[in-house]
């Protein structure tokens, strides 16, 4: 891919990475600006939660044409309404009216960038990506769809591992493009990564069908067959984890008419 930065990304493509690292947000949220080069207007993709510091720091590289929000937990869109403010409202653009105003499954060319949604959900309903093209470059943002290290939750009931694996089959139609995530490292290919995480999915769901044939009967009990080593503060995401798993497979085996002990009364 031509026009890279020396640190990898685009040169239409800046990091400011928000102040928020944790166990769920990893160094913390990916906030990317885009502008093509000499163009005056750039767009924002997930401004992040409501840190003043970090919000006036994007608010540097404005003007902007619009703030895009790939899907609507706080660490991604709490610090929107507050961006747009300090950029004298510049629209926010989200699947969720109540994150911002909707916008068209193609955002069209806009100020040298030809940007366009792509629907993924799964980790939550109004999840999607953003792949924006400038010239012979491509990058696919993935917000938590797919993270730059590490597995996504999908956390019921919001979130849906059936949409999820089905957004996850969506992206492995675009090899070669370079994922942005909203968490975690850049990562070369958008496609190698969504196969690499059904494959951990199918694997994972293997284990708990395996848990359930063993007498689990909760996301509790799934989690202390499948998950032993799960460290105390992330517990609470395997459990949100397991309880979609279940749901997943108490669902597909209503469809095909076949039931897994210990699904009923779930």
């Amino acid at each position: 891919m031509g026009g890279a930065a020396d640190d990898g990304l685009p040169g239409w493509v800046t990091l400011l990475r928000a102040p928020n690292p944790g166990p769920m947000t990893l160094d913390g949220t990916n906030t990317w600006v885009l502008r093509a080069p000499g163009e005056t207007f750039g767009v924002v993709i997930d401004p992040g939660p409501l840190d003043e510091s970090h919000l006036a720091r994007i608010a540097e590289y404005g003007p902007f044409r619009s703030i895009l929000i790939t899907h609507g937990h706080y660490d991604h869109v709490e610090g929107a309404a507050r961006l747009s403010g300090l950029l004298g409202g510049t629209p926010v653009l989200a699947a969720d009216a109540e994150h911002g105003e909707p916008f068209d499954g193609h955002l069209d060319v806009s100020d040298g960038l030809h940007l366009q949604k792509i629907d993924t959900p799964g980790h939550t309903a109004d999840s999607v990506c953003f792949l924006i093209e400038h010239g012979n470059t491509r990058a696919m943002f993935t917000g938590d769809t797919i993270l730059g290290r590490g597995s996504t939750v999908v956390a019921a009931p919001d979130g849906d591992l059936g949409s999820y694996l089905s957004s996850l089959e969506t992206l492995t139609a675009y090899p070669h493009v370079l994922m942005l995530p909203g968490h975690g490292p850049a990562q070369d290919d958008v496609a190698v990564l969504a196969r690499g995480y059904l494959d951990h999915r199918r694997e994972r769901l293997a284990q708990v069908e395996a848990a359930i044939a063993a007498g689990a009967e909760t996301p509790e009990q799934v989690v202390d067959l499948v998950y032993p080593d799960i460290e105390p503060a992330i517990r609470f995401a395997a459990i949100f984890s397991a309880k979609a798993q279940l749901d997943y497979l108490r669902h597909r085996n209503r469809e095909s008419g076949t039931r897994a002990d210990g699904l009923d009364g779930l």
